[in-house]
């Protein structure tokens, strides 16, 4: 079983948010291989089934804690305890968004730290380790005059809303790579400028 655990706030006041682009991008790995996110547990929307890739079936659960983003740890903790994972080190992967990659640029990377999100920093504190994956995707650096609070708590901008579609379906198929090739071979296809990506 894998987990993959998409970070983001709760609520419709929220939903389009930069902060929840990690919510996003699991919604439509679900949507591609015919998951929902459609059940409440770990104090989270939660859904799991098969997702397929060339003919692999691999089991996965997906995650979507309803807690606000400085207090995700707990519902991946719940996680991770009922699942049973075999080994977090390899079976969990978190996405979030990132203020110091692009818009749209994506990172995979095997551990680390929290890079100054409070979500993912949040997770780290409560499973007492580093060393997952993690699937960052970038949502630019806010304004001279904006602060970062109120970048990643912003809708998109148009043109943003524009090209984001693509970004995520790019952003799935990383998560997929991530999950049956690992993530060193996933990080060689998708960690570079998605312009310069002709499967974008």
């Amino acid at each position: 079983m894998k987990l993959v655990v998409g970070l983001g706030n709760p609520g419709p006041r929220y939903a389009d948010t930069r902060h929840n682009v990690g919510v996003r991008v699991i919604e439509r790995f679900a949507r591609d291989h015919g998951l929902a996110l459609d059940a409440r547990r770990f104090a989270s929307r939660f859904g799991s089934g098969e997702a397929t890739h060339g003919g692999a079936r691999l089991a996965v659960a997906l995650l979507a804690p309803e807690t606000f983003m400085n207090l995700s740890g707990e519902a991946v903790v719940q996680a991770v305890s009922a699942l049973g994972l075999a080994d977090v080190a390899s079976d969990l992967v978190v996405v979030f968004d990132d203020v110091d990659l692009p818009f749209g640029r994506l990172r995979l990377r095997p551990a680390g730290g929290a890079g100054g999100h409070r979500g993912l920093a949040d997770v780290i504190e409560r499973l007492a380790r580093n060393d997952f994956a993690r699937l960052r995707f970038g949502v630019g650096r806010p304004a001279p005059e904006q602060d970062t609070k109120g970048h990643v708590l912003e809708a998109f901008s148009a043109a943003e809303q524009v090209a984001l579609p693509d970004h995520l379906a790019r952003a799935a198929r990383a998560l997929e790579a991530a999950l049956f090739a690992g993530v060193s071979a996933a990080m060689n296809e998708f960690n570079r400028d998605p312009d310069a990506d002709p499967q974008r």
